[in-house]
């Protein structure tokens, strides 16, 4: 009787070997949308390698890691995954394109198109120290604990957005502007560690960096006051200045950006709906 039910059984299991052989079992878990401007968060065998952009990923005890898309991010993103048997698996993934906010105009003093030559070396030592700020990444996710807003208010400027002056393109604006008036707190998205904090820089004024973790920093602009230091550790909510109109601006506001290492990202992809 026994055999006679193995025998039976037999087929039925067969079957369902097939199948679950037949399933395809994902190497690599993509947690976020790729689309320009995005911060990407995915997963994989915490034993295994991650490569992407030219940059070898942390990978934390979960098999969690981060990595960022630029404002102009290729249309196709390839990922390598180096196996613990020693094979590489190559992935290439479609990047959404998005559409920016180009605006033209004509017949603006020379003056405000590029900075006067006597200032030229104030500006390279600003962005030299911005980029050491930024080049800084501590091996841990604090950037997964969740981005609040740093102050909350009317959207004045957004991400990607470029002005052309008289024919020469400008910079893109790579941040999220919150109009608010002159002394309105702001406070830590997430927790993370001040890695720069300079009260008058030519363009931007006011300036903190906060790195979050595996290359992923916030940037706070335009600052009136500064209440933090650098190498001060802070936490989510906690106040670190005062939104200002300092720096190169037309009117008081917080310029915030996020970036990964280099790559400059949109704070408004990590937000959550802003309060009423």
């Amino acid at each position: 009787m026994r055999l006679l039910i193995v025998l039976l059984l037999l087929p039925c299991l067969a079957v369902a070997a097939a199948e679950q052989s037949s399933q395809k079992v994902e190497s690599i878990t993509l947690l976020d949308t790729l689309t320009q401007g995005a911060m990407v968060r995915g997963q994989v065998n915490v034993k295994a390698g991650v490569e992407v952009l030219g940059r070898s990923l942390r990978i934390d005890d979960e098999g969690y890691f981060v990595f960022g898309l630029g404002r102009d991010a290729e249309p196709e993103l390839t990922i390598l995954i180096h196996h613990a048997n020693g094979n590489t698996e190559k992935k290439t993934y479609s990047v959404l394109q998005r559409e920016y906010d180009i605006q033209y105009v004509e017949g603006v003093a020379s003056k405000y198109v590029s900075p006067p030559p006597e200032v030229s070396q104030r500006i390279a030592n600003d962005a030299a120290m911005v980029k050491a700020a930024r080049a800084e990444s501590r091996p841990v996710s604090d950037y997964r604990k969740g981005f609040g807003w740093p102050v909350t208010g009317r959207i004045s400027g957004v991400y990607g957005s470029q002005r052309v002056f008289n024919g020469v393109p400008k910079r893109p604006h790579y941040g999220l502007d919150i109009a608010r008036p002159v002394g309105t707190p702001v406070v830590a998205p997430v927790e993370g560690l001040v890695t720069l904090a300079e009260p008058d820089l030519y363009y931007s004024g006011g300036t903190i960096i906060i790195d979050h973790g595996d290359g992923i920093s916030s940037t706070f602009i335009h600052l009136s006051k500064i209440d933090v230091t650098k190498g001060q550790v802070v936490a989510k909510g906690d106040k670190i200045g005062e939104v200002g109109a300092t720096g190169r601006v037309t009117g008081p506001h917080l310029d915030w950006r996020i970036n990964w290492f280099e790559h400059r990202l949109d704070p408004a992809l990590v937000l959550p709906p802003q309060p009423e």
